[in-house]
């Protein structure tokens, strides 16, 4: 639901000569601003479609909701917007990627941030996810926001389907490590000399050179050969110029099947 703020006639006179709907109405209309924001394939559509509809079931009037990527979350966000749209609710979406901040633009949801609203509760995807509900996560490069929302919510749907469980971290993903450009040869160092690991720069595919985070950082893809223990991310974090992990341990997540 739209609202409009009548102060804005206080600090923008000019605002006065428009009537409300007139001013509402000043959105973009561009092709990029109505489009589906989803334009790959997606796979499994049914199923998450259903695990979509679990997490709009559960979305009250007033939530702020912290929002993660990826099909499944998008398809949440669409199923969230159909009963904002039908049901009159007022709800806001804290975005963890310039991904989910697009598709809550696109679908007509209002944004906040946690510099202003802490979230009731969050739902994302995962990579992998094990028997102890310990995540990877970090394809799409937004670990360190999507930590921020989730260790600041009360609880977070992770929303996955039966690929994504494994019984060790790392079986079919590699780990992704988030670090300072400047910092990429030390880290490559340290990283080999405290364990066995295969070391990859995430290389870009719709342009030249490496992948940036959202964060404007780098990311070393590393394919894990030792089992993950719960003190694994705080070594690794040690190494100066380490910004981030994908790994989720210890956070408050309830798994949703898909």
């Amino acid at each position: 639901m739209l609202h409009f703020d009548q102060s804005l006639m206080l600090v923008y006179p000019y605002f006065r000569e428009y009537q409300v709907e007139e001013v509402i109405s000043l959105k973009w209309q561009n092709q990029s601003a109505v489009q589906e924001s989803w334009s790959g394939e997606i796979s499994n559509k049914d199923q998450k479609e259903q695990a979509a509809g679990q997490v709009s079931e559960m979305v009250k009037n007033g939530d702020v909701i912290g929002v993660g990527s990826g099909s499944t979350s998008y398809l949440a966000l669409k199923a969230i917007a159909a009963r904002v749209q039908k049901e009159g609710l007022d709800i806001s979406a804290i975005p963890t990627s310039h991904e989910a901040s697009l598709n809550c633009a696109t679908l007509g949801l209002k944004t906040t941030d946690l510099m202003n609203s802490r979230p009731d509760w969050g739902f994302d995807g995962a990579d992998e996810v094990d028997t102890d509900n310990r995540l990877i996560k970090g394809r799409g490069g937004a670990m360190f926001a999507e930590k921020l929302v989730m260790a600041s919510s009360p609880k977070t749907y992770i929303l996955v389907d039966g690929s994504k469980f494994v019984s060790r971290l790392g079986e079919k993903f590699a780990l992704p490590i988030e670090l300072d450009p400047r910092a990429l040869h030390l880290v490559e160092t340290k990283l080999k000399d405290m364990m066995k690991a295969k070391l990859k720069l995430r290389m870009a595919k719709g342009k030249d050179g490496p992948v940036i985070t959202e964060s404007g950082n780098l990311i070393l893809d590393m394919t894990l050969e030792e089992t993950v223990d719960n003190d694994l991310e705080n070594r690794l974090r040690s190494i100066p110029g380490v910004i981030e992990t994908g790994l989720f341990i210890g956070y408050p997540v309830e798994i949703l099947t898909v």
